[in-house]
């Protein structure tokens, strides 16, 4: 779909804030409460608020979820992601021009095109119109973050697949001109070898769980930093699930995501869900890799969790997700800023 047809397609109603009160919400680790709201926000909480409002009745919520890595430019999924109740999403390669569509249903942070090695990965296949920016040489490299981020990128994502790489020094000037303007750097690293490279390089997150057994010295050299989940997207190994669990437990950061466009749940993911509890989380760790985690790590500081000063949008559940975690999939209704959608 070319971008001003995507233009197009990702208008949606997403309804005004609201204000009013909220009651009978049962949320894991906190329990069941009341929100006040005031224009989306919510500004009161507790047990027993006086006032007449709507009443859920102790239905389970969960806050808006957050997806760190999609590629809306490639699948047009923003109405459903939205209308699932995923309130932002980080996205990891799209052509530089998709910095001008407005109108998306939720909150999007955008790395735009990949800088990459001269007919380097995405270039020769799914990305060859746009997905990937080449450069030469660490000006070149330098040149292209400081473009990308004039442009309105949140993020820098550089690919590292074994052929047509940038070197370690164009690699490190990435990183660094990166953090000199407050970014941070994505690295599509799938095997040992390029998780390593990335680790080296400074950069700070992983893009996927890569799948290649990684050394114990690489998972520890990637434990300050990130890693986005991505199980699923390339099949769910042994290995995979196995580096997630190993980075978990080395201290590195969990983010959820499914890489949306290579696959194809504009959801919260109930494959993605069910390998992250094989990887060895609980469901109210899970909760934290898509709500509070995310919120923290990328400063979308308006979600993560339902407390006084954040938006009122949260998703209604159909049972307890510690018992069922396939609710998280099929939410019965969606709250944005306070009022029921669609």
């Amino acid at each position: 779909m070319g971008l001003l047809m995507l233009a197009c397609a990702v208008e949606a109603v997403v309804p005004e804030p609201a204000s009013g009160l909220v009651q009978g919400l049962q949320i894991v680790g906190v329990g069941r409460v009341d929100l006040r709201i005031e224009q989306g926000q919510i500004v009161e909480v507790g047990p027993a608020l006086e006032g007449d409002g709507e009443d859920l009745g102790g239905a389970w919520v969960v806050p808006g979820w957050i997806d760190s890595h999609v590629h809306l430019a490639y699948l047009d999924a923003a109405p459903e992601l939205a209308e699932a109740g995923v309130v932002a999403a980080v996205d990891l390669a799209a052509p530089v021009d998709v910095f001008e569509v407005e109108g998306w249903p939720l909150e999007v942070l955008w790395a735009g095109p990949m800088i990459t090695a001269p007919g380097g990965y995405p270039t020769q296949g799914w990305g060859s119109n746009g997905y990937g920016w080449q450069v030469s040489g660490v000006d070149e490299a330098r040149a292209a973050v400081r473009a990308l981020h004039e442009a309105g990128a949140s993020l820098i994502k550089v690919p590292l697949t074994g052929s047509d790489e940038l070197s370690d020094e164009e690699l490190s000037a990435i990183a660094e001109e990166a953090h000199a303007l407050g970014l941070r750097v994505a690295v599509h690293a799938l095997s040992e070898e390029a998780a390593a490279r990335g680790a080296r390089a400074g950069f700070d997150v992983l893009a996927h769980t890569p799948t290649e057994s990684l050394s114990e010295h690489t998972v520890q050299a990637w434990s300050d930093k990130a890693v986005v989940t991505t199980l699923g997207a390339f099949g769910g190994a042994a290995s995979t699930v196995d580096n997630l669990r190993r980075l978990r437990a080395a201290g590195t950061t969990v983010l959820y995501g499914t890489d949306l466009g290579n696959t194809r749940t504009p959801a919260i993911d109930p494959r993605e869900v069910e390998l992250l509890l094989l990887a060895g989380l609980s469901v109210e760790d899970l909760l934290v890799a898509g709500t509070s985690a995310p919120a923290s790590y990328w400063g979308l500081d308006r979600y993560g969790d339902l407390s006084v000063g954040k938006e009122a949008s949260f998703l209604v559940l159909s049972g307890d997700p510690r018992q069922d975690s396939a609710a998280l999939s099929a939410p019965s209704a969606v709250y944005r800023g306070g009022a029921r959608w669609p």
